[in-house]
């Protein structure tokens, strides 16, 4: 499986294969059929203070891939994120489409480094994580 990111500004092209846009608001000036969409995954984006922080701090890469990381953990997510995942494996070409100006650091660069097997969402949140966490405290010895 090839996954690709692509602004959704180009045009559409034969070897894009399955477009999906990972953007939570609807690109300015594209019709839906300029567009040529075969999903539109809203709940992959970014939270909108999330967006807006990295927006005004272009710095901060890194934190913001891990903050966005640990949004995609969210039970919020995971519908989303698990027909991206069916998307990826069921076709040959996946490109994954989003609006932003910066063409190397934005939340499809993240997405295309989950599925490369590059990242994966952290698993240390959630209900799980206060389950794990009251069990390590009943093994730990008592003083």
């Amino acid at each position: 499986m090839a996954v690709n990111v692509k602004r959704i500004y180009e045009a559409p092209q034969k070897a894009d294969g399955t477009r999906v846009l990972v953007d939570r608001l609807w690109p300015r000036g594209v019709s839906k059929e300029r567009a040529a969409l075969d999903a539109w995954l809203k709940e992959l984006a970014p939270s909108d203070e999330l967006r807006q922080w990295f927006h005004a701090t272009p710095n901060g890469w890194l934190q913001f891939r891990k903050k966005y990381l640990k949004e995609l953990a969210r039970p919020e997510a995971a519908p989303d994120l698990n027909e991206l995942y069916k998307l990826a494996h069921k076709r040959k070409h996946l490109t994954l489409l989003y609006a932003s100006k910066n063409e190397e650091r934005n939340n499809a660069t993240v997405l295309k480094d989950l599925l490369d097997g590059m990242k994966k969402p952290p698993t240390g949140t959630g209900p799980a994580r206060g389950a794990a966490r009251t069990a390590k405290v009943q093994a730990m010895p008592k003083r």
